[in-house]
């Protein structure tokens, strides 16, 4: 691939250290935003003769200038990726830089057509958010196919129908105080997947493949809707000490409360004297640090980086407090 702008002596002047990289066009403006642990190896890799992915073809040829930032840990890259990309919505990112779109779930009072209905801002009976309204908008409307859904002891019953059926108010109650149910509990989900998922065996073993196939997408959806609404509660629910090495031998220390990082510092090493300081100073500055809840829909961009990083560490690096 022709990129006659980009010298293989620039590429090579980037470390091989965490952080983020910003393609920029003729004009100076940025086109796209990404981070790695090692920012030389990733930005190469954009460079060569059969890239990996259709718009690394498209965007190449547009790339006049590289910039970069080097972060001490992975985990702030990332955060720093996701802050830039809101605030300059790249040309040739796709996520996270449309958060304002973000919806949620209403369980709606006596409406014998939309039972559920997305919105775009929280009120009372509401859920979520979500990132992709045109999947939840869809998934709504296939829904209406299963009403009522009605819970027998440990179970939840259902049968499907070509066409919806129209409920009455009382067949609607009933009907309404299942999903707002569901939609409370990631167990009470679970047990609806179960019945989705001997309902989709059942069908495939009597050959009615297409029947399968609206199960195993409801299943999906009914999961993603589960990560949306308790996606990390066990976690938020702690406050978080987290211990990162860094290549150069040193730690960074991070006090996250509820998906937010608190306070973070630089050390040599972690002894019993530093943690308890650590954690009392944050403790401290808990009261006056802003919340990136003030924006929730912004936020859940950040508490899903922070948690999944937190999921791929090992158990020494990670203490609830």
């Amino acid at each position: 691939m022709d990129h006659k702008y980009i010298t293989n002596d620039k590429l090579k002047q980037i470390p091989k250290l965490p952080g983020i990289y910003k393609m920029l066009d003729s004009r100076g403006v940025i086109i796209y935003i990404g981070k790695s642990k090692c920012l030389q190896k990733r930005v190469q890799s954009y460079f060569v003769k059969t890239p990996k992915w259709k718009k690394v073809n498209r965007m190449v040829p547009m790339i006049r200038d590289i910039e970069y930032v080097v972060t001490d840990t992975h985990l702030e890259a990332r955060l720093l990726e996701c802050s830039l990309i809101k605030e300059y919505k790249p040309r040739f990112n796709a996520q996270m830089k449309n958060d304002r779109n973000y919806c949620f779930i209403k369980v709606e009072d006596y409406n014998k057509y939309n039972p559920l209905s997305v919105v775009e801002e929280r009120t009372e009976h509401c859920f979520g958010p979500f990132r992709s309204k045109y999947t939840i908008s869809e998934f709504l409307v296939q829904l209406k196919n299963i009403y009522p859904i009605t819970r027998n002891g440990s179970q939840y019953e259902f049968e499907y129908h070509i066409f919806p059926i129209a409920m009455d108010k009382d067949l609607f109650d009933q009907n309404k105080a299942v999903l707002s149910e569901l939609l409370a509990s990631q167990d009470n989900l679970l047990l609806l997947v179960n019945t989705l998922q001997s309902k989709l065996e059942e069908a495939a073993d009597a050959y009615r493949f297409e029947m399968a196939s609206i199960y195993r997408d409801m299943i999906s959806c009914f999961k993603m809707i589960k990560n949306g609404v308790n996606g990390y509660k066990s976690l938020s629910s702690r406050n978080i000490l987290l211990k990162l090495p860094m290549d150069n031998g040193c730690y960074k220390l991070f006090y996250i409360q509820n998906g937010s990082i608190i306070h973070c510092m630089l050390t040599d090493k972690v002894t019993k004297d530093i943690r308890k300081d650590f954690i009392k100073a944050s403790k401290l500055l808990m009261p006056s640090i802003h919340s990136f809840q003030e924006n929730e829909k912004e936020w859940i961009d950040y508490r899903d980086i922070i948690y999944s990083e937190i999921s791929d560490l090992p158990e020494e690096l990670v203490e609830l407090l």
